[in-house]
């Protein structure tokens, strides 16, 4: 997340105290039920959010009554942290749910225990699904069904073929704090990575890439990186040859298509 300031320092106190529970798989997905309708709450309770976030009211008076307003509702867990969250500054009123649904986000992670990896395969897969399918993707961001109606869609979709944790982040990416349900699941999948020291790389081939030539690849990355990445393969015919790499801002093109487009634009000038 880009968070300054005060922020900053509270997300990172509270992701600190996150390690501890998040530990157990089985409470780490409590904790992001928990944390994910947190954040919810105070996206649509004006007034709580203005009430919590205010530096000017004790902290003591905000834990009180998130206290009264959430007891029995989350676990001791999640009630901890929220309340730890809203005794913090915060630079932005509208830091503080971002914090908690990507607190939330980590926790998730952290409920699946060994099968990172695949929870990151499983993410981007069902992010390029949506992109690719029109009626799939009108479905999930049609402003006419309900947040409900939508889940359960998701859940008949990948319930049974997916992670517990990928079908609760994919749920939770219907809920409308990004722009579109497919930029929430690339953010998400970047907590993945983040959460194990990893980075991202989407590498654009003409053909599917032997298991072997995949893993070459990766640790070419790795090594010139200085940390571990998860490739993200993507077969798409128009770059003919060779591969294009897309790390956060960095872009490495080696294919065909891109030395054609090269060879056009200096016949052209």
């Amino acid at each position: 997340m880009d968070l300054r300031g005060a922020s900053a320092e509270s997300l990172a106190v509270l992701t600190d105290e996150l390690g501890g529970p998040a530990g157990d798989a089985t409470v780490a997905a409590t904790l992001a039920d928990d944390l994910f309708s947190v954040a919810h709450t105070l996206r649509t309770e004006g007034s709580l959010r203005r009430f919590v976030t205010d530096g000017s009211v004790p902290a003591q008076a905000k834990q009180g009554l998130v206290g009264e307003v959430l007891a029995g509702k989350i676990g001791e867990a999640a009630l901890g942290i929220v309340s730890t969250a809203v005794g913090r500054r915060w630079t932005a009123t509208r830091d503080l749910a971002d914090s908690l649904e990507h607190l939330s986000v980590v926790a998730a992670v952290k409920s699946a225990g060994s099968d990172t990896a695949r929870l990151s395969d499983e993410l981007f897969t069902v992010a390029s699904t949506i992109t690719a399918t029109p009626s799939l993707r009108d479905a999930l961001s049609d402003p006419v069904r309900s947040t409900a109606d939508k889940s359960q869609l998701v859940q008949a979709l990948l319930a049974g073929r997916a992670l517990p944790a990928t079908v609760t982040l994919v749920q939770q990416a219907l809920s409308g704090s990004y722009r579109t349900v497919s930029a929430a699941l690339d953010d998400y999948q970047k907590t993945v990575a983040e959460v194990h020291g990893q980075s991202v790389a989407t590498v654009r081939v003409a053909r599917e890439l032997t298991e072997a030539d995949a893993r070459r690849l990766e640790q070419a990355l790795s090594s010139q990186y200085g940390r571990p990445i998860h490739l993200n393969l993507v077969v798409d015919p128009a770059v003919l040859g060779g591969i294009r790499v897309e790390i956060g801002d960095d872009v490495i093109d080696g294919t065909v298509s891109s030395r054609l487009d090269d060879a056009r634009r200096h016949i052209a000038g």
